[in-house]
């Protein structure tokens, strides 16, 4: 039995921090990860950097709209191989980062406990090891989440997230079950590909979380770039019919069947947190005051090309701190940046409103929402 002073299960982004720092302050670590291309993390190999890496080939080729599907059907292999490039380079270096440290060992296997204190592994080839450790720390992630709805399971012409993103064959037709976050933005890179996409919602209203001109915003851009929706639909099968899928769908009393070249089910991920909205805020009795801004209004948004959106934030009257803020622009993952460090630092909304922001940047729309 191999003993450790700790012990992470997973290679993600907090388990691979913990097990470097631990590593380099002298204790030694066991780091447990099942599968060799999953070093890194969700984010890294199938969330966020190959789906991002994909958002930007297809706008891209979203510029190329009006060619041919073979061409269109080039185009998206090369972002494939593209995006299995970035991910494989990154991969390797957060491997190359904890293997290159001497107190940190990684195996390769699914763990699981025997004690408070031993972890057994078992590998693919059917290998068992056990470890013992002075500390675990469990850092395993999420999965997605399934529903139970007819003919998913074992059909070739559904896939989940992680699946679609490594079909080299650009699907002409691609129904996403799933109005949330995660299946608006494949409907986004897929239709800038120049697939067919029809989202399928079971809620009865698009974005029910959001604020209705914020999701009003978000479906108009989407149903530009060819994305249909069908909202108020419940799944209620997926038939395998041979060289496609059938999507049996319930709405308004009445059933639609659609067809598909691929499904994606993009129902199981959930936010862990509650947020960022002008109505949360009224129904929590705060005296609000609404500030919002169209993209359009933006000089860098026009240089880009993309004038599309509306940026939104909710300030307490009576104390002028932000409450929360959606902004649905170009390059807003980086603007949402500034206004957090804002609300960390508990600072009053007019600060943002008279800070000097480079121009031309989106950032210094921050001047006229908070003004």
């Amino acid at each position: 039995m191999k003993q450790y002073d700790a012990i992470v299960i997973g290679f993600g982004k907090g388990g691979k921090t913990l097990a470097g720092k631990l590593g380099a302050s002298g204790k030694t670590v066991a780091m447990i990860e099942k599968s060799d291309r999953m070093y890194g993390g969700t984010c890294i190999n199938v969330g966020c950097i190959p789906s991002k890496s994909l958002v930007r080939s297809s706008g891209i080729s979203h510029g190329h709209r009006n060619a041919d599907f073979e061409k269109k059907q080039a185009f998206y292999a090369a972002a494939i191989e593209e995006k299995r490039r970035l991910t494989a380079m990154l991969r390797k270096k957060n491997f190359d980062k904890l293997d290159g440290n001497p107190n940190v060992t990684v195996f390769n296997g699914m763990g699981s406990f025997l004690s408070p204190t031993q972890v057994r592994v078992v590998s693919d080839r059917g290998e068992t090891l056990v470890l013992e450790g002075k500390q675990i720390f469990i850092n395993t992630g999420s999965t997605p989440v399934v529903p139970p709805i007819e003919g998913l399971r074992e059909n070739p012409f559904v896939y989940l997230s992680e699946g679609l993103m490594d079909l080299e064959k650009l699907p002409r037709r691609l129904a996403i079950i799933g109005g949330g976050y995660i299946g608006l933005e494949f409907a986004s890179i897929y239709a800038g590909f120049g697939s067919q996409v029809t989202v399928f919602e079971g809620a009865p209203v698009f974005l029910p979380r959001e604020d209705a001109d914020i999701a009003a915003e978000i479906k108009k851009a989407l149903e530009a770039k060819g994305v249909a929706f069908q909202i108020g639909a419940a799944v209620k099968k997926v038939a395998d019919a041979g060289d496609h899928a059938e999507v049996t769908f319930a709405r308004e009393g009445a059933e639609e069947t659609l067809a598909a070249d691929a499904v994606l089910v993009a129902t199981g991920r959930r936010p862990n947190t509650d947020g960022l909205n002008e109505r949360e805020a009224r129904e929590a009795g705060r005296n609000v005051k609404v500030l919002t801004l169209p993209a359009a209004a933006i000089p860098k948004a026009q240089v880009l090309k993309h004038p599309v959106g509306l940026l939104k934030a909710v300030v307490d009257a009576d104390t002028n701190k932000i409450l929360g803020a959606m902004l649905f622009c170009e390059e807003s993952y980086e603007m949402i940046n500034i206004v957090k460090l804002a609300m960390d630092l508990d600072a009053d909304y007019t600060v943002l409103g008279r800070q000097v922001f480079t121009h031309p940047t989106m950032s210094e729309a921050l001047n006229d929402l908070f003004a």
